[in-house]
C-alpha cells in the first residue's frame, strides 16, 4: 500500500521520538505507529472526517501503545502464549496509556483514542466493553488501521501477511471485532 503523503513534519519531533521508542519496544523495525496514522488518515478521508479529527487520530495512532511501553513487561517479547494474568495485566495498557497520553499534555480526545483502541464492535474488547457505536469512529478506524499495519508488517515472532491475507482475515472479522463500514473502507484504500 502506498503512502497517504501524511508528513512526519506535521508531527513534533519529540512525538516521532516517543512513537519510534514504543515501535521498537514492540519489536517493529520501522515507523509502525506513523503507518498506522497514514492507514487511518486514508480511512478518516474515506468518511470525510474533519482535519482536526484525523490529525488527533493521527497522534494516536502514534502513541496507541504507550501503555505497554511505559508498562515495560518482558511478556511482551516471549514467543509463547500469554498465561491468564498475563492477559489480564495486558489488558490494562489502553487505561495505563490514558494515563501517560495524559500526563504528557495530549488532547482528551487523543487520550480517549488511547484508552479505546481495544474496544471491539460486538462489544467484547477492552477496557470498556464499548459496543457498536457506542465505540467513536476515529477508535473504530484505529482498531482496523492498527491490525491491518500489525498483520502487515514483520515481526520478530513471524513473518508479515500478504495485504490480500490481511484484507481476508479482517474482513472475516467484520462485525465481531470491526465495524464492517470502516472493513469496508479499509477494502477501498488499500486498493488505490
Amino acid at each position: 500500500m502506498q503512502g497517504s503523503g501524511l508528513a512526519q513534519s506535521q508531527f513534533d519531533e519529540k512525538l516521532l521520538e516517543l512513537s519510534a521508542a514504543i515501535d521498537a519496544f514492540e519489536g517493529y523495525g520501522h515507523a509502525h505507529g506513523l503507518r498506522i496514522g497514514e492507514i487511518a488518515d486514508r480511512i478518516g478521508q474515506h468518511f470525510k472526517m474533519a482535519a482536526h479529527d484525523r490529525f488527533f487520530m493521527q497522534q494516536a495512532a502514534l502513541i496507541h501503545d504507550i501503555g505497554e511501553y511505559v508498562m515495560s513487561r518482558s511478556y511482551i517479547h516471549e514467543n509463547r502464549a500469554l498465561t491468564e494474568t498475563e492477559r489480564a495485566d495486558l489488558q490494562r495498557h489502553p487505561v495505563i496509556g490514558e494515563q501517560e497520553a495524559a500526563k504528557r499534555g495530549f488532547s482528551r480526545g487523543v487520550q480517549l483514542l488511547v484508552r479505546w483502541h481495544h474496544e471491539w464492535w460486538n462489544g467484547s474488547g477492552y477496557p470498556d466493553a464499548l459496543e457498536g457505536e457506542q465505540i467513536p469512529l476515529a477508535a473504530r478506524i484505529l482498531r482496523v488501521a492498527d491490525s491491518y499495519a500489525a498483520m502487515t508488517d514483520n515481526r520478530p515472532r513471524r513473518a508479515a501477511m500478504t495485504e490480500a491475507e490481511a484484507q481476508k482475515q479482517i474482513s472475516e472479522w467484520a462485525a465481531i471485532e470491526f465495524d464492517p463500514a470502516v472493513v469496508k473502507a479499509l477494502l477501498e484504500v488499500t486498493a488505490l
